[in-house]
């Protein structure tokens, strides 16, 4: 849906082809959606007449300029499926795999196209949420780089670069600290699950849906960062301190389940992830109104 609402022609390919089918019927309710909101300008038909479904993965690469993998995350598929892709690709075609952890490195060493691999790393659900993240190898070349990032800009991704490897990118070790806080603040008994999350929802969320971490502090103190730092800086040292890793046991887990489901019944996880895109959706449209009215 991102590259063809920008016009481009797309060849979608799963292993699975009843996956296949089923996917093609969500693009079809998402683009209707999206239209709904005020997001596409065009019929979703036409949009939807730019995405084929083939047969095979040799057909899909066919003339392909990029490429993005989105197999199971597991290392031993992904060094299968980039040789393949590696051998059947044109020379100059990208090869960009969306891992959430495993970095280029690990699975594009010995490939003789190694320098045109890289992750694009998205966000779920990618036609709502921008933010892609490239994460090149030590042997990615600069120029593939530089042509991922404007092909993204172009279909209006927003691409940062993470210029060293590490494990889970930028976006997911950021989530990572948060979420594992709250489940230490919930499984220590602090506060109920659902307080955790409205204090998110209705508290950081507001300002981080259009600011981020430095933004933010940079704005909280009157003097900005250097002010932030000297007002705030023990503080926070000290509660980090405080946040020691800790696995995830089935009972913590059980419980949250047990807690979750007295607020959303898995019945309705599925009805629940609808109107989260539609709540995305009419986000992003404010927030593509708001920034054209700031630059008026």
């Amino acid at each position: 849906m991102v590259f063809a609402r920008a016009g481009y022609p797309v060849a979608l390919f799963d292993a699975d082809h009843a996956a296949l089918h089923d996917n093609l019927a969500a693009i079809d309710l998402s683009l209707a959606d999206l239209r709904a909101a005020g997001l596409i300008a065009e019929d979703p038909a036409t949009v939807r007449s730019r995405i084929s479904a083939v047969t095979s993965l040799e057909e899909t690469l066919a003339g392909a300029v990029y490429v993005q993998e989105n197999i199971r995350e597991t290392l031993d598929a992904k060094r299968k499926i980039f040789a393949e892709m590696d051998a059947f690709a044109a020379p100059g075609c990208i090869l960009a795999s969306s891992t959430s952890t495993i970095p280029t490195s690990a699975f594009t060493e010995t490939l003789k196209g190694r320098a045109r691999c890289i992750v694009a790393h998205p966000v779920n659900p990618p036609y709502l949420v921008p933010l892609v993240e490239l994460s090149p190898a030590p042997w990615t070349s600069d120029e593939t780089v530089r042509r991922a990032r404007q092909l993204h800009e172009s279909v209006g991704q927003v691409p940062i670069l993470v210029k060293k490897e590490v494990q889970g990118f930028i976006l997911n070790r950021l989530q990572a600290a948060l979420v594992c806080e709250a489940m230490r603040l919930w499984e220590d008994g602090y506060a109920s699950a659902e307080d955790i999350d409205k204090t998110v929802r209705d508290g950081l969320g507001l300002r981080w849906s259009f600011m981020g971490p430095f933004e933010t502090i940079d704005l909280n103190a009157p003097g900005g960062v250097t002010d932030y730092a000297a007002r705030y800086g023990e503080l926070l040292y000290e509660i980090n301190r405080a946040q020691i890793a800790r696995p995830w046991t089935a009972d913590t887990i059980r419980k949250l389940e047990a807690e979750r489901r007295s607020v959303q019944p898995a019945s309705g996880l599925g009805a629940r992830q609808v109107w989260r895109d539609r709540r995305l959706m009419a986000l992003v449209a404010h927030k593509r109104k708001a920034a054209k009215n700031d630059n008026q």
